[in-house]
């Protein structure tokens, strides 16, 4: 099982990022299922239903999210609708939505952490309960959506040996720590983002410098032009359930999005 996992799509020029290299990056590594983290796809900040529908043509399999799947109101019944599209697991219990889907052999879980971000229910212990149910050689993908470093590796040792992999998303910063953990985990802090290559972490400069300079409450907007893909490609073992290998898979169009 060959999963492509792609860092958080930003804006317009993200999802078109998707529409213009998904294609090819199937073919090119015979992809079995592609996960992208659509949760700042709509102008930035969440995700709409015609929004997730075109990453669905796109070519993504799945959806997932973070902090930001409440920003934009139109996705609220549409989380509790059939289309493979994930919230946190850990936020209370009630809220609409699911964090947990079974996708073809492939069981994906949203997580979401909680150091510098809301103080919602533990994801390690959210963790824990989701697997409870599982056979242990099954194929499960976790997206850590987390702030910190440290809450991202802690999980990844933590679930080393009982999750396929563990992929760290939100912060936009592609880390070079791939890896596969002893019992068998792919791990990597953050996979990256997909969107404008000249930006800070998806945004337009110049919004993001008034910001900093002025300490004024400047409306951030989704940068254009060239675009990057920041992705990683887990090879699973169908038997175990575990990671045999996992690399990055960074792209640029060639042309402005």
């Amino acid at each position: 099982m060959r999963i492509l996992f792609v860092g958080d799509a930003v804006g317009r020029t993200g999802r078109q990022a998707v529409a213009t290299l998904l294609p090819g990056l199937r073919r090119e590594f015979h992809v079995d299922l592609v996960i992208a983290n659509g949760e700042n796809a709509a102008a930035g900040r969440g995700i709409t239903p015609p929004v997730a529908e075109e990453m669905f043509r796109s070519g993504v399999d799945v959806i997932t999210t973070g902090n930001h799947i409440w920003d934009q109101k139109e996705i609220i019944p549409y989380l509790d609708s059939p289309a493979p599209i994930l919230r946190p697991l850990n936020f209370p219990p009630g809220v609409p939505g699911r964090g947990i889907l079974q996708e073809g052999a492939v069981t994906v879980i949203n997580l979401q952490g909680r150091v510098f971000m809301a103080n919602i229910d533990c994801p390690f212990r959210a963790a824990d309960q989701a697997l409870a149910g599982l056979s242990p050689d099954s194929i499960v993908i976790v997206d850590m959506h987390a702030e910190a470093t440290s809450e991202k590796m802690a999980m990844g040792w933590y679930l080393d040996g009982r999750v396929s992999a563990v992929l760290g998303t939100h912060t936009h910063v592609a880390t070079a720590e791939t890896r596969v953990l002893p019992r068998g985990t792919a791990f990597v802090c953050d996979v990256g983002m997909t969107g404008a290559r000249d930006s800070v972490i998806g945004d337009n400069v110049d919004g993001v410098l008034q910001r900093f300079l002025t300490a004024m409450p400047v409306r951030l907007q989704p940068a254009s032009g060239r675009a990057i893909l920041n992705a990683v490609l887990v090879d699973v073992d169908d038997a175990t359930g575990r990671a045999r290998r996992i690399e990055r898979v960074d792209r640029e169009t060639g042309d402005d999005q």
